[in-house]
């Protein structure tokens, strides 16, 4: 990938993050813990892909 994809990249995973967080929050609100959990999961998960995005644009720089 060049460094206009790995940034378009990096900004819809954090839109998706955010769209994440707030679904949590509505999650946490009615109770449904196992859910949470597996959203949790996912959270970690793109937090991880955001670290490596953010590496490899550093390299392209």
């Amino acid at each position: 990938m060049n460094k206009r994809q790995v940034e378009l990249v990096i900004a819809e995973l954090k839109m998706d993050y955010i769209n994440l967080q707030g679904d949590i929050e509505k999650l946490e609100s009615t109770g449904n813990n196992s859910y949470v959990k597996k959203a949790e999961v996912r959270l970690a998960s793109m937090e991880e892909r955001l670290a490596e995005l953010n590496q490899q644009l550093t390299e392209l720089s």
